[in-house]
């Protein structure tokens, strides 16, 4: 069975996100969604939250689970026994962290592979940072998120 680990933030998980996972999902017989608690910044939503938020925007897919972690992403995928990390490239802006972040976890883990998915096109200008910020200033975000995760922003900026 091929297992694949689709790290991040989510916070909060956009159509973006939940595009490439239902890709994965066709693609991989799991598909980890691994929601980051050491995420180096200040999450809008708890790391619970944001696995609730991720649960409800992809639970039709059978094949997909959604856990956190913390630490390293490769001690978690070989701990998970997952040899294979999902990146998503929107833009070629997004290339060069996301190429040294692979060839770090290489250097780190040679044994587990990162392949790289990009998004639909109607998706590639959707960021969470983006989309919180639009939110925050009572923007309306329903073509960039599920309907729970608006709820859950409307609610988190009242």
């Amino acid at each position: 069975m091929r297992s694949v680990v689709y790290p991040g933030t989510f916070d909060p998980i956009t159509n973006g996100h939940v595009d490439l996972i239902h890709r994965a999902s066709r693609l991989f017989d799991r598909v980890m969604v691994a929601v980051a608690a050491d995420t180096g910044k200040t999450p809008m939503f708890s790391t619970d939250e944001r696995v609730a938020l991720v649960l409800d925007s992809v639970g039709e897919c059978a094949n997909v689970e959604v856990v956190k972690f913390s630490g390293l992403l490769v001690t978690f995928a070989r701990a998970s026994g997952v040899g294979v990390i999902l990146r998503g490239l929107r833009a070629v802006s997004d290339f060069e962290y996301e190429f040294q972040l692979a060839g770090m976890n290489r250097h780190m883990a040679p044994d587990i592979e990162t392949v790289f998915l990009t998004p639909a096109e109607k998706y590639t200008y959707i960021s969470s940072s983006l989309v919180r910020e639009i939110a925050r200033l009572n923007g309306d975000v329903s073509a960039f998120v599920s309907p729970v995760v608006q709820a859950a922003l409307k609610e988190r900026f009242g």
